[in-house]
């Protein structure tokens, strides 16, 4: 990853989502640029014009917290976005702690209490997700859950490559566009804290390489925390369900997250739900769609 390139992407993206307007900036005038100018984010920030065109520049070493403070606060950067421009500012003023980035990302083995933990749900789906959206352990439930994903992947399955490569990602979670923004964003602050990470800018590349949709969205640059919220799936057994999930950090394994997911007391997604748990229950989980005609619904997306 070019961290310099990187971090005046994110800096030139940020500005130009501002209008003067929005600041209480003078709008009139000829504009060459969408939104605030270099100067402008400098003079809201507090710092020469030539201080922050060497920072979007990704001239950063020795730029003080205080300083990236001032821009993140100049930029109207949400707490997630402010964590990521000290992110990029870490990876480029440092090298060091790159055998713990890449530690972080490749982590594959889940302790075993975390899966006892997520073994005791079992009226809610739960998986285990490292940083690169690999799905690395669910319970049987959340196994039933992402079963369409499970078969059309090799283990562990990726969640990113579904999205943005598998022709049924669409069908399986019908909010795609935000399943897809997700992802990316996701994606993007992993890429950050672990550049040295051979699995993350190898997915990174080939997602690149074979998804317009994935290059669209990795150029805007945006970032975000996945921590709760509701979720939409299409399940071939049981139909559509939008679950809530929470989302919770492994402390003892950093990089993993566990995801679990609940249903409306009462709702037709609860009563999906249950019967899903049925189905995982007798082992029946994840049950072959019926193709209509000679449509295979898993085939590839094309790029």
């Amino acid at each position: 990853m070019d961290t310099a390139k990187e971090i005046k992407d994110f800096l030139m993206t940020r500005r130009a989502r501002i209008t003067p307007d929005q600041v209480g900036m003078p709008s009139s005038g000829r504009r060459r640029v969408p939104g605030l100018r270099r100067e402008e984010v400098a003079l809201l920030a507090g710092v020469s014009a030539e201080y922050y065109v060497q920072i979007e520049r990704g001239q950063v070493t020795g730029v003080s917290d205080e300083v990236l403070h001032a821009i993140a606060a100049a930029l109207r950067l949400g707490e997630v976005e402010t964590a990521h421009l000290f992110d990029l500012a870490r990876a480029a003023s440092t090298r060091a702690g790159r055998k713990q980035a890449r530690a972080r990302s490749t982590r594959r083995q889940v302790p075993e209490s975390v899966q006892a933990l997520i073994d005791t749900m079992v009226t809610a789906p739960a998986i285990v997700q490292n940083a690169h959206l690999d799905i690395v352990a669910t319970n049987p439930l959340g196994r039933a859950l992402y079963g369409a994903v499970h078969e059309r992947q090799p283990e562990p399955p990726n969640l990113a490559r579904f999205i943005f490569l598998d022709a049924a990602a669409d069908e399986i979670f019908p909010a795609w566009e935000k399943a897809a923004d997700d992802a990316v964003a996701l994606l993007r602050v992993e890429a950050t804290r672990s550049p040295y990470s051979r699995a993350v800018t190898g997915l990174i590349g080939e997602l690149a390489t074979r998804s317009s949709e994935f290059r669209t969205r990795w150029a805007a640059h945006d970032v975000r925390a996945h921590l709760n919220g509701t979720k939409e799936f299409h399940h071939p057994a049981v139909g559509d369900m939008t679950l809530r999930f929470e989302a919770l950090g492994v402390t003892s394994a950093p990089g993993l997250t566990v995801i679990g997911y609940t249903a409306e007391p009462g709702s037709p997604s609860h009563r999906a739900l249950m019967l899903l748990a049925s189905w995982a229950a007798t082992g029946h989980g994840a049950p072959t769609p019926d193709p209509a005609g000679n449509a295979d619904p898993y085939a590839l997306k094309q790029p």
